[in-house]
């Protein structure tokens, strides 16, 4: 991640807003919208100079100062806008205070993105000149051609032995699309189906519509013909012990969307509501485990797994005592086993799965999983989440209550 000297930041601050520089005076208003939009035109960088965009918070249009008084509160609402999930695929960026021209200045730096098109609220925007505005069908194709030639993650590889006849074109139009874009933009929307699955990194690119790993999950007719380890095996054991009888089993299988919905049916049918109407004034209700600690795990558990060189499914295993959810393949990236799961420490192995998952519902923001878990077992009167984490898997392990 490249910081900016003082002196260069001066220099981009003294130029008039390009591709590269935005100011804004204050973080009121519509600014927080304004500043999303130009964090994702530079996340695009249409121009394609491969060098950060900066946004300078606390900075006239002239490049003076505002007076504005940068504080953490500020400085945290500014890295919301990484993880809050409206900018899809997540920017890479940094939110730091500088001194410059001796005022306080909060200064966003983004880096250029690895997996163009980047949008927020369904929109992808770019930059010309000073000029923010929404990609047109042809700055779209370039979007896509720029990805091509980047390193890209593991989920967007293409699967040689799928066909775009793979994918569901019903479920990607009636079901993905509305969910991803905004409707004026798909009602203006001139894209051939083959540049739509391309944007959307479902395919390679419209002249090699050979299918992604993303695509096959997100909206494949049956991903596991490719991906024969991408599947949930449920267990309900009668007892504590693997050894003990097993009373309800289901391997499920499908798209991404489809395996998590069935196996949250399955969870709920276990997770048996008990009413006390007999201790208190009041009748109340208690379940055994809190729905949404479960679904967390369990959505951490297909979004951060491997999917490369396994056929090991996601397990959910339910004993008498305790549920445990094993996702295959360790810690990633900045995630080690010493601060796994502490604060403000995330990394994504397979970031486009994420942006799926924010796309359908199942995520409504980034890197707080664990921590609406750990609320969530607190509040039914579980114990906390316990984590064990290797290099082979992470398994997570709700307790029952007392």
């Amino acid at each position: 991640m490249k910081r900016y000297s003082d002196q260069e930041l001066l220099a981009l601050l003294d130029s008039l807003e390009s591709d590269r520089v935005e100011h804004k005076e204050s973080f009121k208003g519509d600014v927080p919208k304004k500043a999303r939009q130009a964090v994702c035109a530079f996340a695009n960088d249409l121009p394609n100079y491969n060098e950060p965009g900066v946004l300078f918070i606390g900075a006239k249009d002239n490049g003076e100062p505002s007076g504005l008084q940068v504080t953490d509160q500020l400085l945290l609402s500014l890295a919301d806008m990484k993880t809050d999930g409206n900018i899809l695929p997540l920017p890479v960026f940094s939110v730091e205070k500088r001194m410059l021209k001796g005022a306080e200045m909060a200064i966003v730096t983004v880096m250029p993105s690895d997996m163009p098109p980047v949008k927020y609220d369904g929109r992808i925007w770019i930059r010309t000149g000073p000029r923010r505005s929404i990609a047109n069908e042809q700055e779209e194709r370039v979007l896509n051609e720029k990805r091509r030639y980047k390193n890209l993650p593991f989920d967007i590889y293409p699967v040689p032995s799928a066909k775009i006849t793979d994918l569901s074109k019903s479920v990607f139009e009636n079901e993905f699309l509305p969910a991803a874009f905004a409707a004026d933009v798909l009602e203006f929307n001139g894209r051939t189906y083959e540049e739509r699955l391309a944007t959307c990194k479902m395919i390679v690119s419209p002249e090699n519509t050979t299918p992604t790993m993303l695509g096959l999950l997100a909206i494949g007719k049956t991903p596991q013909d490719f991906l024969p380890g991408a599947n949930i095996q449920f267990l309900r054991i009668d007892g504590t012990d693997l050894a003990d009888p097993v009373i309800d089993e289901e391997n499920i299988s499908g798209a991404i969307v489809e395996m998590l919905r069935r196996t949250e049916e399955k969870l709920k049918a276990h997770n048996r509501v008990a009413v006390d109407i007999t201790s208190t004034p009041t009748h109340q209700i208690e379940m055994p485990y809190p729905p949404a600690a479960i679904q967390q795990i369990l959505y951490n558990a297909v979004l951060h797994r491997t999917y490369e060189s396994t056929n090991a499914p996601v397990r959910v295993y339910w004993f008498n005592d305790r549920i445990e959810i094993n996702s295959p393949g360790g810690p990633y990236g900045n995630v080690t086993s010493e601060n796994f799961g502490k604060p403000g420490i995330t990394d994504y192995r397979n970031p486009n799965i994420g942006d799926v998952l924010k796309t359908f519902g199942f995520i409504q923001a980034f890197g707080r999983g664990i921590a609406t878990a750990r609320r969530e077992m607190e509040k039914n009167g579980n114990p906390p989440p316990e984590f064990e984490t290797n290099q082979s898997a992470v398994v997570c392990t709700l307790r029952g209550k007392p």
